[in-house]
């Protein structure tokens, strides 16, 4: 059984940083490509980021990109969300995401295991 547990959520100021973490358990970590997603009061659930089972592949929206940082550390079974310069609106609850295979792609239905939700709140 996949578990997921992110952590490292919290209140920042506009502009500042935070840092996500994101934990892989019950399974082999280097398996999965994995993910990001975010979802804000009343909105649906969108898509951050995403890397591939090795790290070696990237993929951000328009929205974060230049300002988050997605990674992974595979021998600690972790995965980062770095974020930077961050915005009123990018506050959201942040799910971590893993689908077994290479790589996969931004939508939430290519993902079978999720997280919980770690809250980011910015202020301005």
């Amino acid at each position: 059984q996949v578990q997921l547990v992110e952590s490292g959520g919290g209140l920042v100021q506009a502009g500042g940083s935070l840092r996500l973490s994101c934990a892989l358990s019950g399974s082999t970590f280097i398996s999965f490509a994995m993910a990001w997603f975010r979802q804000a009061p009343g909105v649906e659930r969108e898509f951050v980021a995403k890397i591939n089972y090795d790290g070696g592949r990237t993929y951000y929206a328009d929205s974060v990109k230049g300002r988050f940082t997605i990674s992974r550390d595979n021998a600690k079974n972790t995965m980062y969300l770095q974020m930077n310069k961050l915005k009123p609106e990018d506050t959201a609850v942040y799910y971590c995401a893993a689908i077994r295979g290479y790589e996969a792609g931004p939508k939430e239905n290519e993902y079978d295991d999720w997280g919980q939700g770690t809250q980011v709140t910015v202020s301005s």
